[in-house]
């Protein structure tokens, strides 16, 4: 594959590089583009590549999905009714589903986890929960209550402000997600799935069956290949029965007040079972969310569960200076301290999923569509997702020379904040939009 040597050799020609990345993304989508050529128009599907390039050179996250805005970057501004009309037809046909852009979702994470296990790395699957808030809608098809986070933000206490609103949490129409991502300890992850879901009306589902189906998938797709991270909101007795029942392997954040048996078969909660207890190691770990070192100390001890019938261990990581403590639950075998720093590295990388997220939502606009057929928004959504998708494919290694190219010279930063960031995917996607609105790639040529 393209390494992108010759940018670094003098040859810096923008509508080169513009042509060359283009091409990269049609070979990125081409077996969904093989597959949809077979169901649908040759026309829909160039449509499908010119809708992907528009999602990337349209940065709004107000009107980011607007099909009316769309319309004028798959064609000229002049001619913007007839590229929202192209997008339009292409979404509303019947001939293909959300479900194709979901199995080669699955299918890239699936290759993905063949080289990490090729090269004996450790495999790990992060998952996480969040919700897309439309509260300025109501008619929009699948629409249900959801957790307003903007509204939790806003009524958050702030130096320096008083009387902050309290009550009750903000409920907004909007619709339920959870993510999967696929990474090794080290690298950037791929996207293995994206769902989203509603508690209303005819298309009603709950987060119990559409996340026991995502594990399901995965115990049939890669078995017990990979480590699953599971954050708090998954701790309970129904998950852990799950997780028994195919056979997951797990680092799950168990709440502080949750009860657990210890040693000597006593119900007690997470807290009480190593209160006192000495760490039997420490370490200095970076922490991705502050930017800073923190020294770390570490608890191991074997536990029970009356819900899960094999052995498990609590390991809690204690990042001290007031710090609330990270406590663990895994049915991987800990032997020595070292498997159980294995387990907090692990979990810390669970914050990828959640950059994820907020990059859905603020960079790529996941907010904004209006369209009102579930199964149409469902199509638009996943397109996104698969730009994001190639986004992170862009940050491989071998791609260095292409990375500094479109950073130095298309998006320039001088806050060495930004320049010291080790996977600029806000840079990058804007770079590789200027780049495109000022030298267009070529029309589909593959298809």
């Amino acid at each position: 594959m393209e390494d992108y040597a010759w940018i670094s050799s003098g040859e810096q020609v923008p509508a080169r590089v513009a042509w060359a990345v283009g091409d990269r993304l049609e070979i990125f989508v081409l077996p969904l583009l093989v597959a949809l050529d077979e169901v649908i128009d040759k026309r829909l599907v160039r449509t499908f590549v010119k809708g992907l390039q528009a999602l990337m050179e349209l940065r709004n996250r107000a009107q980011g999905l607007l099909l009316s805005e769309l319309g004028a970057y798959v064609c000229s501004p002049g001619h913007a009714a007839a590229g929202t009309k192209r997008l339009s037809n292409l979404l509303r046909s019947p001939r293909w589903t959300h479900h194709m852009i979901e199995r080669f979702l699955w299918e890239g994470a699936g290759y993905r986890l063949a080289e990490l296990s090729h090269a004996g790395r450790d495999v790990l699957v992060a998952w996480d929960e969040s919700v897309l808030e439309k509260a300025e809608s109501s008619a929009l098809e699948g629409l249900s209550s959801v957790r307003s986070s903007k509204a939790a933000r806003l009524k958050r206490i702030k130096p320096g402000y008083f009387n902050p609103p309290g009550g009750p949490p903000i409920m907004v129409p909007g619709m339920h997600w959870v993510t999967l991502l696929l990474m090794g300890f080290h690298g950037a992850p791929v996207v293995a799935a994206m769902r989203w879901w509603s508690t209303r009306g005819r298309l009603a589902s709950d987060r119990r069956t559409e996340e026991t189906e995502l594990l399901r998938q995965c115990a049939a797709r890669w078995g017990r290949c990979v480590l699953h991270i599971w954050d708090r909101g998954f701790a309970g007795a129904h998950w852990l029965a799950q997780a028994s029942r195919y056979r997951a392997r797990f680092v799950l954040r168990w709440p502080k007040g949750y009860k657990l048996w210890d040693d000597q078969g006593r119900s007690r909660k997470a807290w009480e079972i190593t209160r006192g207890k000495r760490s039997s190691s420490h370490r200095d770990l970076w922490d991705a969310r502050r930017h800073c070192w923190r020294k770390t100390g570490l608890v191991r001890m074997p536990i029970l569960h009356p819900d899960y019938n094999d052995p498990l261990w609590l390991i809690v990581s204690r990042p001290g200076h007031g710090r609330t403590p990270w406590y663990l639950l895994t049915n991987e075998p800990i032997h020595s301290d070292e498997d159980a720093w294995r387990i907090i590295l692990a979990y810390a990388r669970r914050w990828q999923v959640e950059t994820a997220h907020r990059f859905g939502k603020s960079e790529l606009a996941m907010e904004s569509p209006r369209l009102w057929s579930w199964e149409n928004r469902l199509k638009l959504l996943l397109m996104v997702t698969l730009l994001y998708s190639f986004l992170l494919s862009l940050l491989q290694p071998q791609l260095e020379a292409l990375r500094h190219w479109l950073l130095q010279y298309w998006c320039h930063r001088t806050g060495k904040r930004s320049r010291d960031t080790p996977s600029p995917l806000y840079r990058l996607r804007s770079a590789l939009s200027r780049l495109w609105l000022s030298y267009p790639p070529p029309s589909l040529s593959c298809i």
